[in-house]
């Protein structure tokens, strides 16, 4: 990958090969997918005002742990306010989750992936870049959940692992930071 740099006219840029940009488009895909299917109907009985408003989302936190730390709850020690926050807010965030991730793989096939360059250029305005980023932070998140990264202890642990998969893993999520820190040097 050549780093994202800003461009005269206020774009941001960075050229991927094509095995990286599949990589990001299979990674953001995932999460849309785990978020989208969260974003089936309520467990409980809709308020009639928000179902007219289209607010009816789970009350329940998630089972599955990465979607527990994308979709944390809002009241620790309240699960009843909790469920009633998520209720009215967790559609939305998720919503915007997925098409933060929704713009970085349409940006990467535009840039060519979807007609099988070898190199990928992705050129974004100011709004994607800010996608970029939260969608970067999502597929970070849910990485770190699955390798059961929390501290600095941990990733350092995962790199001393015996196991191919999780070293290949644990790369992926480093380069990932790479790939953000990049962004973040330039936005």
């Amino acid at each position: 990958m050549k780093p994202f740099r800003r461009r005269r006219r206020g774009t941001v840029t960075a050229t991927f090969e094509l095995n990286e940009a599949q990589l990001l488009v299979n990674l953001a895909s995932q999460v849309v997918e785990l978020l989208q299917d969260r974003n089936g109907p309520s467990e409980s009985e809709p308020d009639p005002l928000a179902q007219m408003i289209g607010m009816t989302g789970p009350a329940l936190p998630p089972e599955d742990p990465v979607l527990a730390r994308l979709l944390p709850d809002a009241y620790r020690d309240d699960p009843q306010e909790s469920a009633e926050f998520r209720r009215f807010t967790e559609q939305s965030l998720s919503s915007g989750k997925v098409a933060n991730a929704h713009v970085v793989i349409e940006s990467l096939e535009a840039g060519g992936l979807d007609v099988g360059a070898k190199h990928v250029e992705v050129e974004l305005a100011e709004p994607q870049v800010m996608a970029w980023l939260r969608a970067l932070t999502d597929i970070r998140i849910a990485l770190a959940v699955r390798l059961g990264i929390e501290t600095e202890e941990d990733a350092e642990r995962l790199a001393e692992s015996d196991d191919e998969a999780t070293l290949a893993m644990g790369d992926v999520f480093d380069w990932l930071g790479y790939v953000q820190e990049t962004l973040v040097n330039v936005a």
